[in-house]
């Protein structure tokens, strides 16, 4: 198992005169360290990313137990063994401007395999294949990270955590304000990442994103895990799915649609490739 969560909770620092924030409260979940995709939804402050720091363990509490690849995390943990362990589970931030430091884009993901490699040439060589292979090409190597599109400033963050070789890959947000082309790119990769047998977690309020993508859904309100499952049953059998305000997938809508303008029930399909092979074959039928 690689992120073992028992009993967890989690309060914030209290402020002189306010109530201690309670963030995350009796949190249990099991993530295995292989070929899950699971996609962590809930409002805005329902905790989810309270949730993935103490999964990269940034944060760390002594309410309740947190194992992460076997190793017990608490507020105790010696800071080198937090390190070693932010290699195992890597985390890209939301905004990747605060994960971007070095003057090029090369040195920014030579960064970390220079540390545990402690070798230049083999550094270099890390970093341009994790850049080659989330697609930025050798003509952007030497350009400032500050200079180039968000989508690739957000491939650039990615390949530099990814250049530390995690087992269990965190992102937070990974297509929010990126253009439809570079949504695609993204998470593209993130499903071969998946396919090669790498944990994939995301946060993500795009049910788009989790119906195309996701196998598991993990559903938070007011910092307490409501719903852990697959995603169809989260879409179609959750009674208080509606409860959540989350959205349906577009799909889902279209076929709601055409449920109430022909009277035909339809089976619910996941992404719009589907969508359209189902609609063609019903065609045929008729």
């Amino acid at each position: 198992m690689g992120i073992q969560f028992e009993k967890v909770s989690f309060n914030y620092p209290k402020k002189t005169n306010t109530p201690t924030s309670l963030a995350l409260s009796q949190i249990d979940l099991n993530i295995a360290s292989k070929n899950e995709f699971i996609a962590l939804v809930g409002q805005t402050g329902s905790g989810k990313s309270t949730l993935v720091q103490l999964m990269n363990a940034l944060l760390t509490t002594d309410n309740g137990n947190i194992s992460i690849f076997g190793q017990k995390i608490n507020t105790k943990t010696k800071k080198n063994l937090l390190t070693a362990l932010r290699k195992k589970v890597g985390l890209v931030f939301q905004f990747p401007e605060y994960q971007l430091f070095e003057a090029t884009i090369l040195k920014d993901v030579m960064f970390a395999p220079l540390n545990f490699l402690n070798n230049q040439q083999a550094a270099q060589t890390k970093a341009s294949q994790t850049l080659d292979a989330i697609g930025i090409k050798p003509t952007l190597y030497h350009k400032s990270p500050f200079q180039i599109s968000d989508g690739q400033q957000r491939k650039v963050a990615l390949a530099g955590i990814l250049a530390m070789e995690p087992d269990i890959l965190v992102l937070d947000e990974p297509t929010r304000g990126l253009d439809l082309a570079s949504q695609t790119s993204i998470m593209h990769f993130l499903q071969n990442l998946n396919q090669l047998g790498k944990t994939i977690i995301m946060i993500t309020h795009d049910m788009n994103l989790v119906a195309s993508y996701a196998k598991r859904v993990v559903a938070l309100k007011q910092g307490k895990i409501m719903f852990d499952g697959s995603k169809k049953t989260f879409f179609e059998s959750t009674p208080d799915f509606a409860s959540f305000n989350l959205g349906l997938p577009e799909t889902f809508k279209i076929l709601h649609h055409l449920n109430a303008t022909l009277g035909i029930p339809f089976q619910p399909q996941y992404c719009f490739d589907d969508l359209l092979q189902y609609l063609k074959k019903l065609r045929s039928l008729q």
